[in-house]
Formats: structure tokens, C-alpha cells, sequence
């Protein structure tokens, strides 16, 4: 017989050896992620609650907590409210509603499950994509009594943009119209004739009360007529093509990894496919090849790596690679651009206007960018392409964009991690947009810059003076054209060779063809900075004379000049004087009703934040331009020019 103190060890030894085989068993469980997603008070909340519930991962206090927040907060009566299980900010809890995306992970038997709730209300759209962003399936949830709603529509059209290609239809709140079989039916065939053009490989529409939890691990008695899974069911079962691990190769470099000067590695997220020491992989922008040495982890050496690891790369070359950089399988390489055509949705109160500058972060990449045409927006409700020139918020559109230098990318139905981006306000740091790109606009790699031999140095020496542009903003009637043009006289006097462009002068000619809506404007001043550009390689002391209302705008111009060869003056004149000369009339007329978008009155203006000079109003247009001359010369743009 075995004592007692053998008998403990065995059943210790007992113990961890089932232990073991359980978390063996649990890891090599197949991960799905999903996320809920459709209108306001769909339920979405209730039904990621009811999974917790049903498959019993909720603790004693846990429920205890739950059954006094019910009290306190609950929409049903005297039952739990699962929603509160998922909805943890206070204010969603007082609103009854999602607003934040809230992640909760579960298992069955069979497979392990991260769910993202998102919320249903229009404004929270960018929170919605985010959930969508890396998922596998969506459960896009109908109120029966309701049927299918405009947000339902944009929430599976977002989910079909991002990729998702397996959806649930879960008609949410049978009980609540006696279990009809002919709703069902109805709200089903008209699902499936929106989203026909979608692109879903597989669409599976289940009957359920999560309330009750009718249809969601268990069949109900009270749906005798519907056949199909239940959600549970359907969720182990069904098979994504989520395995990243058969596309090619793709890893963004996140830092260059050097401790000690004996070792030098690569480190960053395996994006898509496999990697193996001895694989041959390519700097993607430079097209350098060499051969992985070793794959290195906090654990030791792998002989294989795959999509979704974190590794540090040692290369068998010392060759240039740094952060932003991709590495890729040498003979399936991304492509190479820095022009797009991309969808994008965007995701700010202020409307995305081409020629505006932006930031683009492209996995590890950031680098500025513009849109340059905004192809169509797309009706969510018919797929119709509509003709537009801005996208407002939780718009999607197709779009042309630049970039200021080439990136790497696949496009994004071929690898999602390497063809999404988000786009960046470069004054606040906000995310705007997130963008889906489709192919490069491949005519833009046939166009380069032609070498000159006479080049901006060899003229602004000819012409003995340093090339710059003046910028001259501020409000209409600030007198910004009266001191330009006596600029330019007293330049013109000592010798210097000049040009002056003049914001009605232009309009004339050059832009003819733009109004003055906020979209018309950027461009407006997008044609004006190119050509003071060419105007200032040509040698020249160029004066621009715009209202150029908007910190954006005058921000773009200033980036296409080199150091110093921009000077932003700003005219101050307060509104009431300015007005109060309109020699134009101008301002009567806007105050009329008589034009629109007229700055000051109906558009605003945005002061400069740091203007080279500044012309205060108690200065005369004479005093002023002597201020702004005396400037030029301090800083040698007078004399003779020497590189």
C-alpha cells in the first residue's frame, strides 16, 4: 500500500499531468476572431454577453455584480442584462449604447474566440472599423422588428471594404415578433440582395433571441421551423481563410536592433508568409538581396517564423536597411509606388479636400502625402458612384493619392498589413481616414525629373540675388496687394529681377476655372505654390498675394521650398478695419447673402502661428514695405547670390 505522503505525490503528479494535456489541448485550439457590428441597440452587447454567460466563463462575484447592475442600469426588468457584461464606460452604461470598441475572449470545446463589440451609432464609425480591422467574420446583428437600416448597410459595406469575407446574419429579438418564420424569411432575401455585390464567400443567417438565449448555444424549441446551426455551432465551425502564413513573405522592419557592436538584426511583425534561415529576402524600396541568417526571439533561435510573430532578423550581407523599410521574399516583392489608387473612409468632422497635406502611416512607414483627386464616393445604399470634390465624415470614397517618397506595398485584397493605411492630420496628430489601397498609378513611374545643366544656382547668380517667394496672407482689403506691389517697386528699383502673382489677377487666367468653395480654395493655392516653385528656380525674388486662409494650405506651399527660400508675411488687420475699407465691396455683399464662402464672414480665417514678419495695422504701406525690403537684405537675398 502506498503511504500517504506517496499517495499526495501521486495524485500532484496526477494533477499536473492533466493540467499539461488541458493547456496543451487549449493551445492547439484554432483562434477565430469575429466581431459584432450593425445599428443602434441591435443587441450587439446583449449576444456577446450571452456567449460569456453561456459558455460559462463568468465568475460567482462576477455575476453577483451583474445582477446589481441590472438593477441599477438594465433595460430587462427583473433579468440580467448581458450588455453590461461587454459595456463598461459609464457613459455607455447611462446611454445604453457602445461607443468604445470592447474586446472579450472565450473557448468552447472546440475553438478559442476574440470578439470585438463595436458601437452602432453613426459618429462611432471610425471605432467600428477598427473592430473590423482584424477580424475574420463578421456577426452583423438585424433588429427583427426593424429590419434592415442605413446603418446595417454601411457597417457590411465597411466589412466587405476591410476584407471580411464570412458574415452572419443574426436576426436579433425574435421573441419580439412571435418567433415569425415568414420576418425571418423576409429580412433574410432582403439581406442577400444588398449584399449580393458585396463579394461574401459565405453568408449564414440564424433566428435568435440573445436576451434568452434562443438559437445561441442551444436550439430553441420555439424555432422548430429553422434548421440551420446555431451561433455557437456555426462560429467553431466555420473555416477562414485567415492563415496569413501562405501569402508571400512580408515583414516591416520596426527598429534596426544593435546592443553591441557583434550583432546587428532586424527586429518588426511578421506580416504575411513564412521565413526560414538560408531564405533569400529583398529590401523592398532598394531592391538589395541577401540571405536570412538566423530568426532570433527572447527564447532562443527558430528554424521557422510565421504571419503574427515578433522576431529579430539577422541578415548574412551588412547591407542598408532601417525602420519603415520591408523586408519581403526576393522573388515575390511588393510593389514600389508613390502614387495609389486606394478607397478610403474617412473619419473627421472636417471634410477631406484634395491637395491638403497629410501624413500616410503604411505599416512602419510615415511619410507626408496628398490626395489628388477624389474619383467618386460610393452610396452605400445602391453602390453608386457619385461625382464629388470632398468626402465628409463616414463617407467611403476611391481616391488618388501621393506620396513624398515611394513606399512598399501589396495591395490590400492580397496582404492586408502592407496595403492599409491610416491618414494622419499633420497639425493635430488626429486619424482622419483609413484607407484600403487597390494598385499604384503606374504611369506616374514613367515621368522623372529631366537633369538641366543651368540649374536655380547658375540663374540666381546671373541675376546677383538669393530666390525666394514671399508669401503675403491675410483678410480680404488688409492691404496685402498694396504692399506687395510696393515691394516689388523698390526691389524692382535697386535691380532685382521679380515677379508678382496676385490672388485676383490669377483667377483670370491660371485658375479660371475654381470657385471659392473650401475645395476650390486648396486647389487655389496648390497652383499658386507650384508656380511660385518654377518661379523661384527660375531666380526669381516671387511675391504671392493670397488670402490663403487656411494654416493647411499655406503649411503645403511652404513644402515645396527649400530652407530659407520661403517667407510667410503676415498682414494683420483686424477684421472691423478691413471691412472697413472693402474697396471692393466685397464684404456688403457677403454680409448680403450675396457670396457665399466669403472669409471672414461666412468661411474663417486662420492666423499664421509663426509668420516671418508680421505687418502690425500701425504700420503704413510704405513703412511696411520698407520692413519687408530691410528684411531681404539681412538675410542676403540682395546680394549676390552664392548657393
Amino acid at each position: 500500500m502506498l503511504g500517504f505522503a506517496q499517495t499526495a505525490d501521486l495524485e500532484a503528479s496526477l494533477e499536473r499531468e492533466t493540467t499539461s494535456q488541458y493547456l496543451n489541448a487549449h493551445e492547439r485550439k484554432s483562434l477565430l476572431r469575429f466581431l459584432t457590428c450593425g445599428s443602434v441597440d441591435d443587441g450587439k452587447s446583449t449576444l456577446i454577453g450571452r456567449l460569456l454567460y453561456d459558455t460559462q466563463l463568468l465568475m460567482e462575484d462576477q455575476l453577483a455584480a451583474l445582477a446589481a447592475d441590472s438593477r441599477r442600469h438594465g433595460t430587462t426588468g427583473d433579468d440580467l442584462d448581458f450588455a453590461l457584461l461587454v459595456d463598461g464606460l459609464a457613459s455607455e452604461r447611462e446611454q445604453g449604447i457602445t461607443i468604445d470598441v470592447a474586446y472579450r475572449f472565450f473557448a468552447t470545446e472546440q475553438r478559442k474566440f476574440i470578439v470585438a463589440d463595436t458601437p452602432g451609432h453613426e459618429q462611432y464609425t471610425r471605432n467600428m472599423a477598427t473592430g473590423a480591422s482584424n477580424a475574420d467574420l463578421a456577426v452583423i446583428l438585424v433588429d427583427a422588428r426593424q429590419g434592415i437600416l442605413t446603418q446595417t448597410r454601411r457597417h457590411s459595406f465597411i466589412v466587405s471594404l476591410l476584407g471580411i469575407r464570412h458574415v452572419v446574419l443574426a436576426i436579433n429579438k425574435i421573441d419580439l415578433i412571435g418567433y415569425s418564420q415568414a420576418v425571418f424569411d423576409q429580412i433574410e432575401a432582403s439581406y442577400r440582395s444588398f449584399a449580393e455585390p458585396l463579394g461574401f464567400v459565405s453568408l449564414q443567417a440564424i433566428p435568435l433571441s440573445a436576451r434568452y438565449g434562443d438559437n445561441v448555444r442551444s436550439r430553441s424549441a420555439k424555432l422548430p421551423w429553422y434548421q440551420g446551426p446555431t451561433l455557437i455551432e456555426y462560429l467553431e465551425s466555420i473555416e477562414v481563410e485567415s492563415d496569413r502564413r501562405t501569402a508571400p513573405f512580408r515583414m516591416p522592419v520596426q527598429w534596426v536592433n544593435r546592443p553591441n557592436l557583434d550583432f546587428r538584426g532586424f527586429a518588426g511583425t511578421i506580416a504575411a508568409g513564412v521565413v526560414r534561415p538560408g531564405d533569400r529576402v529583398a529590401v523592398a524600396r532598394s531592391g538589395v538581396t541577401t540571405l536570412v541568417k538566423r530568426i532570433v526571439t527572447a527564447d532562443g533561435d527558430l528554424p521557422e517564423a510565421g504571419a503574427g510573430e515578433a522576431i529579430t532578423l539577422t541578415l548574412e550581407d551588412e547591407i542598408d536597411v532601417s525602420r519603415g523599410d520591408v523586408l519581403a521574399a526576393a522573388a515575390e516583392r511588393p510593389e514600389v509606388s508613390d502614387q495609389f489608387a486606394a478607397h478610403v473612409l474617412w473619419m473627421h468632422d472636417e471634410p477631406l479636400i484634395p491637395g491638403r497635406p497629410y501624413l500616410i502611416k503604411l505599416a512602419t512607414s510615415v511619410v507626408g502625402a496628398i490626395i489628388t483627386h477624389i474619383k467618386h464616393r460610393l452610396d452605400i445604399n445602391n453602390f453608386a458612384k457619385l461625382a464629388t470634390k470632398t468626402l465628409e465624415k463616414n463617407e467611403v470614397g476611391f481616391i488618388n493619392l501621393m506620396t513624398q517618397a515611394p513606399l512598399a506595398f501589396d495591395p490590400y485584397s492580397r496582404v492586408h498589413e502592407t496595403g492599409a493605411f491610416i491618414i494622419i492630420d499633420r497639425m493635430t496628430n488626429h486619424t482622419v481616414g483609413a484607407g484600403m489601397i487597390d494598385f499604384s498609378l503606374r504611369r506616374a513611374s514613367n515621368i522623372h525629373w529631366q537633369a538641366l545643366d543651368v540649374d536655380m544656382n547658375a540663374r540666381a547668380i546671373a541675376k546677383g540675388q538669393k530666390p525666394v517667394v514671399l508669401w503675403f496672407t491675410g483678410l480680404s482689403g488688409a492691404g496685402k496687394s498694396t504692399i506687395a506691389n510696393l515691394v516689388e517697386k523698390r526691389l524692382h528699383a535697386i535691380g532685382k529681377h521679380t515677379y508678382l502673382l496676385d490672388g485676383d489677377n490669377v483667377r483670370h487666367g491660371l485658375n479660371r476655372d475654381l470657385g471659392f468653395t473650401d475645395a476650390d480654395r486648396v486647389e487655389n493655392i496648390r497652383r499658386v505654390a507650384e508656380a511660385a516653385r518654377l518661379m523661384v528656380d527660375a531666380g526669381l525674388i516671387a511675391l504671392a498675394s493670397f488670402i490663403s486662409p487656411f494654416r493647411a494650405e499655406r503649411r503645403m506651399a511652404r513644402d515645396l521650398f527649400a530652407e530659407g527660400q520661403f517667407i510667410e508675411i503676415f498682414i494683420d488687420t483686424p477684421l472691423e478695419v478691413a471691412e472697413g475699407r472693402d474697396p471692393k465691396g466685397l464684404y456688403q455683399r457677403a454680409r448680403n447673402g450675396l457670396i457665399q464662402n466669403f472669409t471672414g464672414i461666412g468661411s474663417p480665417y486662420e492666423r499664421p502661428e509663426a509668420a516671418h514678419v508680421t505687418i502690425t495695422p500701425d504700420l503704413s504701406a510704405e513703412e511696411a514695405a520698407e520692413l519687408i525690403v530691410s528684411y531681404l537684405d539681412r538675410g542676403s537675398y540682395l546680394g549676390s547670390a552664392t548657393g
